[in-house]
């Protein structure tokens, strides 16, 4: 007999071949209907897989929403493959993971690529295969048998997977419908799935879009077509996230950009962002914000060259784990003088830097370092390179070209709980300032690292001791440890910050390095008078400019904060004869330090209110004949409704104050 332990202690013998199905209808008929998988000495797997030895057995519901989630996308992920080559006979399936609020499935059509118009179709074909209730069943299967079976439908994708997978390692597939049934649909998988496509909810998915993908995620592959989709328990949760997805769409920084001229994108520099004095300005006034912050906090601001040789990145590791994402130039002035080629066979190669890190090292080098002079903080508005596909840039998201706010701490071994708790504070007070809330996660050491267990040991226990310091480790703060997560040279603390609509966004991040200083041959000269490498923490607040100002964006909505907003009042005439008026009262606020533009155009009133509107522009003074008689403006805000009729000396006086940044208040 098999004992089996519960989450209550209890333990209960069961036979070899019983299934957590068994044990929950034995324990009663509700946790029966209520459980939909388990967990099995802390492995997720199927409610009908047969427990194979004593085991710690855990039954999961729909309560336990992050797993009943992955379950159900994964499932829907299945059926939507299925339901695409019910309909269309010869599509070549290949790979279809859940999401982080949905699933998409590639698929190799036969004919032609799918389109937006095959998706109701498809949406149909798949609440049919939900309602027949098919059962998920598991099979365990042998690897040149499942070879077989692919190459014989002429599955060459799947086949073409299943012979690259390891010797040795279980194959397993899930059929989708009774043993012997003629309609039985497979798939290669490791599972876990629900117990049958009838525990969907068949009004919680929709079908999204179809884009075009590489077979692998290379260039030089097949095209296939992909379909997503969004997946949820209940026809609630899919309403309120379409609803989430309408009011993101209102926040597309890329959208609200246009709008607000406030930056451009275009294929003549793929990846690199033309930006529009509106949005420059944005950016001088976080540039500005953060010099504040950061001098307050004692770095040292440095500037350092964008290329650097190649025999560097070596060195530091980065050309053996970064390469692919580094955009290499050749150190020889190029042939033109004949049709040879460009470069030789023995030149130097020299890297946009993608990271300031070894940079800065190279600072620290500089002359001797004494115990005494750490920590040194060096911090640069540095601007990186990484050759990101194509394919993957999204707006001011994802970039080739951007600017972080980066800063590298070198210091003591008994100086790093106190650098990082430090660090904690400073980050808490600037996502503060934006209105941000955030919660804070230990990626720890992943499979392929440098530097020694000890190495790692230490740092993941720093890094737990400072956010303790900080107090930080607590629900409140959505404290997470995150196993193979970390950099290849060091565990990170990861800042996620929630935004106006509840979508997260990971930002900042703290690094504590004991490998690139030892690779880099970076020391000081401790107090024994030996020399000892000091830890390097990489940190970043703002993680790039670009990004954050994209988040900004979408969390404001485009209504900054007066002290961020690029025109902060336009003077709107209503009739000509205030033109000299409109004139005036700009260039008072102007010389009070307010961002003021005049709109003296002969157009109504209503048409700017409506533009201006549309601009974001948060403050509109209206002013005619009467207020250039008395010396007033008609106040209008922006998502507020009616005018408030002030002085003009009034006015300046109230946006001179709200105008402050908040460390500046």
């Amino acid at each position: 007999m098999l004992k089996i332990t519960l989450p209550d202690g209890s333990v209960r013998e069961v036979a070899p071949g019983t299934t957590p199905a068994d044990i929950a209808a034995a324990i009663g008929p509700g946790l029966a209907k209520a459980a939909i998988a388990a967990k099995v000495d802390g492995e997720l797997r199927d409610i009908m897989r047969p427990l194979e030895q004593d085991s710690q057995l855990a039954l999961v519901t729909a309560k336990d929403e992050a797993d009943a989630l992955e379950l159900a996308r994964h499932d829907f992920a299945h059926v939507l493959a299925e339901a695409v080559q019910a309909l269309f006979p010869g599509t070549q399936i290949t790979f279809g993971p859940a999401t982080e609020d949905g699933f998409y499935y590639d698929f190799a059509p036969k004919d032609r690529p799918f389109t937006e118009e095959d998706l109701p179709a498809i949406e149909a074909k798949m609440r049919e295969i939900i309602a027949a209730d098919k059962p998920l069943r598991r099979e365990v299967i042998d690897r040149d048998t499942l070879i077989a079976k692919w190459e014989a439908a002429g599955e060459s994708f799947k086949a073409q997977w299943a012979a690259e997978l390891p010797q040795g390692e279980e194959l397993t597939v899930y059929h989708s419908g009774a043993p012997g049934e003629a309609d039985s649909w497979y798939d290669m998988c490791r599972g876990p799935h629900l117990a049958s496509t009838g525990k969907l909810d068949p009004a919680a998915f929709k079908l999204t879009r179809v884009s075009g993908a590489y077979w692998r995620g290379d260039q030089k592959n097949a095209m296939l077509s992909r379909i997503y989709g969004t997946g949820w328990l209940n026809k609630r949760q899919l309403a309120d996230h379409l609803t989430r997805l309408e009011e993101a769409g209102k926040r597309d920084h890329r959208k609200l950009g246009a709008e607000m001229d406030l930056f451009h994108l275009q294929q003549e520099a793929h990846g690199s962002v033309f930006w529009h004095p509106k949005g420059y300005l944005i950016w001088r006034e976080l540039e500005a914000y953060m010099r504040r912050a950061i001098d307050d906090a004692g770095y040292r601001e440095v500037k350092t060259p964008q290329v650097m040789d190649a025999r560097q990145w070596e060195q530091s590791g980065h050309w053996g784990k970064y390469r692919e994402n580094m955009f290499v130039i050749p150190d020889e002035v190029p042939n033109v003088a004949d049709e040879g080629p460009l470069v030789s066979d023995d030149v130097d190669w020299m890297a946009l830097k993608p990271m300031n890190c070894p940079a800065h090292i190279l600072i620290f080098k500089q002359g001797i370092k004494s115990y005494r002079d750490l920590p040194l903080r060096f911090y640069e508005n540095g601007c990186c390179h990484r050759n990101e596909p194509h394919g993957a840039l999204h707006g001011l998201m994802r970039v080739r070209q951007f600017t972080q706010d980066d800063a590298h701490i070198f210091c003591r071994e008994d100086q790093i709980v106190e650098e990082v708790r430090a660090f904690c504070a400073l980050a808490d007070r600037i996502y503060r300032d934006f209105g941000f809330t955030y919660s804070i996660k230990l990626a720890l050491r992943p499979e392929k690292r440098f530097g020694t267990e000890e190495m790692w040991d230490k740092a993941e226990e720093e890094l737990r001791n400072a956010v303790a310091a900080a107090g930080l480790n607590t629900p409140e703060y959505g404290w997470e440890e995150l196993p193979g997560e970390g950099a290849f040279y060091a565990p990170k603390l990861e800042w996620h910050l929630t935004d106006a609509i509840g979508r997260t966004w990971q930002v900042g991040t703290i690094q504590s390095d004991r490998v690139l200083p030892e690779r880099l041959d970076a020391s000081y000269i401790a107090e024994d008078g030996e020399r000892h490498r000091p830890v390097m923490l990489h940190r970043a607040i703002f993680g790039s400019y670009e990004r954050f100002i994209g988040i900004l964006i979408e969390h404001y909505a485009g209504k900054f904060p007066l002290w961020l907003a690029p025109v902060q009042a336009v003077v709107a005439t209503i009739v000509s004869d205030a033109d000299t008026y409109a004139l005036d009262v700009v260039e008072k606020l102007r010389a009070a330090g307010i961002r003021a533009e005049a709109d003296v155009r002969n157009e109504k009133i209503n048409y700017k209110v409506r533009e201006h509107s549309l601009g974001k522009v948060p403050n509109l003074l209206v002013v005619g004949r009467r207020e250039a008689e008395e010396g007033t403006v008609a106040l209008r805000e922006l998502g507020k409704d009616g005018q408030t009729m002030l002085s003009l000396s009034e006015v300046i006086a109230r946006l001179e104050k709200e105008g402050r940044a908040p460390d500046m208040g």
